[in-house]
């Protein structure tokens, strides 16, 4: 094994342990939103509405993340912004009021989408070095990690540790581990005379396509999140402990789907394996759809997570071979999905208020049966390396 071999993989553990302190952020912030709604005193509308700006923030501040990319090096930028990732946790613990609770979310989600893009640009080159399919394993990280932060806010709640405090710590903390796995990292440089990417431009017309298969599988991602439970209790009649199993057998089997997915893209191709995705998370809508009792919606929520799973890997790593500047097909592909994740539980909101969520969820079903369809626009030409 060659030297250069063993760099290349010890940045992708590296990379790994960065996906990992990403999602941490992400579970730490979910498990303690009841705590910032009380202590600024939202409404749910309002609540609602302050929930939209991390979104918003992401979508508007990915573009500059090629850019800083660009300017600094993969080591340094990607230290830099997934330091004020993990710091902007602290932000909305702080906020005393809604106004400034929407100031610090805007933030929160701003340095998360940038931190995002410059994490999965660097492991799609690792991926292009291994020649081998990774940002599954990589996306599979991330979840793991939510699902740590989320463990480890459940047990700060539970003991009535107050947001900020717990923040605080977390904070700290992922901020250490994130500054030194980043060490590790590929410190990829872009060529002397390569030109430096806008600041801001819309994404290319093959990200845009990419960015639509995004969008069906996170819309997929966020309804059923947001929305299984309240599913399993309003359709179902199901308990509230039921009806938080189906969250969390969705989150579970969508993680490990994504930990051993790497295996099948490499048998299979990417447009094969989307394309069985599709079938998949199709049938699991059926049976969510269909569902006589809980213990069938329960499963037919766990094949949309199975199917949906490796869908958005796949783009980025899709959208990072469309075009000559990876980082910047990235920031495309994720804004696009980005936006799908802020719509899709309103849309689903507003179709169960007109009429039922059976009905919301056969449209989740629509868009799930489209993955199969639009599969082969993930089919790219390898990048080529100068």
């Amino acid at each position: 094994m060659t030297d250069d071999t063993r760099l290349v993989r010890r940045s992708r553990y590296a990379v790994a342990a960065v996906f990992c302190v990403h999602g941490s952020v992400t579970g730490s912030f979910a498990t303690r939103v009841p705590w910032i709604q009380e202590h600024v005193g939202a409404s749910p509308g309002q609540l609602g509405l302050a929930l939209a700006f991390p979104a918003l923030g992401a979508a508007l501040m990915m573009p500059l993340a090629a850019r800083v990319t660009h300017r600094f090096g993969t080591r340094t930028a990607l230290r830099g912004l997934l330091a004020l990732w993990t710091l902007a946790l602290f932000l909305p613990s702080l906020a005393p009021n809604l106004p400034t609770l929407c100031a610090a979310l805007f933030v929160y989600g701003g340095t998360s989408g940038m931190a995002d893009v410059a994490m999965n640009a660097l492991g799609v080159e690792i991926e292009h070095r291994l020649n081998k399919s990774i940002m599954s394993g990589l996306h599979g990280m991330w979840s793991a990690g939510a699902l740590l932060g989320a463990a480890i806010g459940t047990v700060a709640a539970h003991a009535g540790l107050s947001a900020q405090v717990h923040h605080a710590v977390m904070a700290v903390v992922l901020t250490v581990v994130g500054a030194v796995v980043c060490q590790f990292v590929l410190d990829v440089h872009p060529e002397e005379d390569e030109e430096p990417p806008a600041r801001f431009t819309l994404p290319p017309k093959s990200a845009l396509l990419i960015g639509a298969v995004g969008f069906c599988a996170v819309f997929a991602e966020g309804a059923s999140l947001d929305w299984s439970a309240v599913y399993l209790r309003d359709i179902l009649d199901s308990s509230a402990a039921v009806a938080a199993g189906a969250t969390t057998g969705f989150a579970l089997t969508m993680t490990i789907a994504r930990l051993s997915g790497d295996a099948v893209v490499d048998r299979f191709g990417a447009v094969r394996t989307v394309r069985w995705s599709g079938v998949i998370a199709t049938a699991g809508g059926v049976l969510v759809v269909l569902a006589p009792s809980a213990i069938v919606a329960m499963a037919g929520f766990a094949l949309i997570g199975i199917g949906i799973a490796v869908v958005v890997p796949l783009a980025f790593a899709a959208a990072a071979r469309s075009g000559t500047n990876a980082s910047q097909a990235i920031a495309g592909v994720a804004t696009i999905t980005y936006a799908s994740g802020l719509v899709a539980p309103s849309i689903i909101g507003g179709i169960a208020q007109a009429s039922n969520l059976t009905v919301s969820f056969l449209v989740v079903t629509a868009l799930a049966s489209a993955l199969a369809v639009f599969a082969p626009v993930l089919r790219t030409k390898p990048r080529v390396r100068t």
